[in-house]
């Protein structure tokens, strides 16, 4: 009788502490922990973000080993985010996982974060069969800190094809809603407000930039200098107006990212496109990858909203593929906090 894969993957990159469980590519549980801390300085501050994974860590496991039924000796290995990402974050899930794997004397697989987020269209789940990208596709890859697009060739080929030369498109929302003062983290506040605002009031900055890479730099600066100029005008600007100032930057970020994306689907001619990351979790471009679709008879692939923002179950099904393939890693590799796919 076969036996059966069930990986535990750790994820500590940022200010998430996550832990899942996969039995054979399936997921059994997937437990994340936030930090709340972080809403008053207006963005993750680095040593609270490890102190609060030290706290995090030892409960959130031990509650998604118990939800997935599992016992830790029967556990195959241990996934963990490697890198990139916080140093001090990272340290905290690198040191627990090389731990719990020494103490079960069971393989260690190192993740890289960003590959991770492109797989996550490859999680299953009990009760339905969720249809999976067909190699090669492209991926565009879009959070706080990343906007690529990426040919995904296999689970451990991939090639980025275009990136951002400054800010990311996540990075860019959460500036300008904390210009416009509505809080940390921009991301949700900007999407809820712009349902209800019109997406053609105002117009900004739109880079022209060659090849497939983004720039958003730009579109922050023209945001920033449209606004002093319309509260000189009127003090109340921003509260009178923030609905359709959100539509607005929303639907600027959303063209600008499908823009780059429709030119590397025409000049492939792959039609299987995904999109990954924190910023998929947006409703405008979530609504913009449909349409696309329509239009151009892609075939595409939206992870669900608890596959967006990092999760340990990516992790756990990175590691699934890597263990197939017997890709283990020794105790002694460091995390590392920049690096692009590998």
């Amino acid at each position: 009788m076969k036996k059966d894969i069930i990986i535990l993957g750790i994820e500590s990159s940022c200010d998430d502490t996550s832990a899942a469980v996969l039995r054979n590519g399936v997921l059994l549980s997937n437990v994340t922990a936030g930090q709340a801390v972080h809403e008053a300085y207006g963005g993750v501050v680095p040593e609270l973000a490890s102190r609060a994974h030290q706290q995090n860590i030892v409960p959130v496991v031990d509650t998604a080993l118990k939800r997935a039924g599992v016992s830790r000796e029967e556990l195959s290995a241990v996934a963990f985010t490697r890198g990139p990402g916080l140093m001090g974050s990272l340290l905290v899930g690198v040191s627990f996982a090389k731990g719990f794997a020494r103490a079960l004397n069971i393989p260690l697989i190192d993740v890289n974060h960003l590959s991770a987020h492109v797989l996550a269209h490859f999680i299953q789940e009990p009760a339905e069969e969720i249809p999976v990208p067909k190699y090669p596709y492209l991926c565009l890859l879009v959070s706080g800190g990343n906007s690529q697009i990426i040919r995904v060739n296999s689970y451990k080929d991939m090639e980025i094809l275009g990136q951002t030369i400054d800010d990311a498109a996540g990075e860019a929302i959460d500036k300008c809603s904390k210009v416009m003062g509505l809080g940390y983290p921009g991301g949700p506040i900007i999407d809820r407000l712009a349902r209800q605002g019109n997406p053609t009031a105002y117009s900004f900055a739109k880079p022209q930039i060659s090849g497939y890479d983004y720039s958003f730099s730009g579109l922050k600066t023209s945001f920033l200098y449209s606004l002093r100029q319309w509260i000189a005008e009127n003090p109340h600007f921003i509260e009178e107006n923030k609905e359709d100032l959100a539509a607005s930057l929303e639907k600027t970020v959303v063209d600008i990212l499908m823009h780059k994306l429709e030119k590397a689907v025409k000049d492939t001619g792959i039609t299987e496109v995904a999109v990954a990351g924190g910023v998929s979790a947006n409703t405008g471009l979530r609504n913009a990858f449909k349409e696309y679709a329509a239009r151009h008879g892609w075939n595409i692939y939206i992870p669900k909203f608890g596959y967006t923002t990092d999760n340990a179950a990516m992790i756990a099904i990175t590691g699934h593929f890597k263990y197939l393939d017997g890709d283990f890693c020794n105790i002694d590799l460091p995390a590392y906090s920049r690096v692009t796919l590998s």
